[in-house]
Order: structure tokens, then sequence, then C-alpha cells
């Protein structure tokens, strides 16, 4: 399953910005301080990318979710 994989439903950023893909959502994380992505939450969001992108099916879901607990984690300073 190609990283161009889209998610069911856009995952937004800011309000204003959608990650429609895979690609979009690990861009988005590699564009973190480096010390960002290395917090729990965007390291679970990248696992569950990659898992996605390897496997497809339901881990599209749950790398949805996890896109959507780590940009929520984030606005909660945490």
């Amino acid at each position: 399953m190609p990283w161009s994989n889209s998610f069911d439903d856009p995952v937004r950023v800011d309000g204003k910005r959608k990650l429609l893909t895979l690609q979009q959502a690990a861009d988005y994380i590699m564009q973190l301080p480096e010390d960002a992505q290395h917090d729990a939450h965007w390291q679970t969001a990248i696992e569950t990318l990659i898992n996605a992108a390897e496997t497809g099916g339901g881990w599209v879901m749950f790398a949805r979710i996890a896109m959507l607990r780590a940009l929520n984690a984030d606005s909660r300073g945490g």
C-alpha cells in the first residue's frame, strides 16, 4: 500500500490545513522540531503511519486516530 493512500476523512490541522494522505501526515511530522518528533504521541503517530503504508486496512484508520491524538496532545501542551 503506497504512502499516497488517503485517509477516509482528512486530518485537520490548525482548523485550516487538511492532511489527506499518509505522505502528507508523515511530511507534517517531519516538519516539526526534532525534539517534538521524539514525543511519545508523535512516535506513536509515526509507527502507525508506517504500519498503514506497509499493511493498509485498519491501520489507515489507526494512523488517522494517532494523528488526531498527537495534534490534540500538542494543543493541550503535552
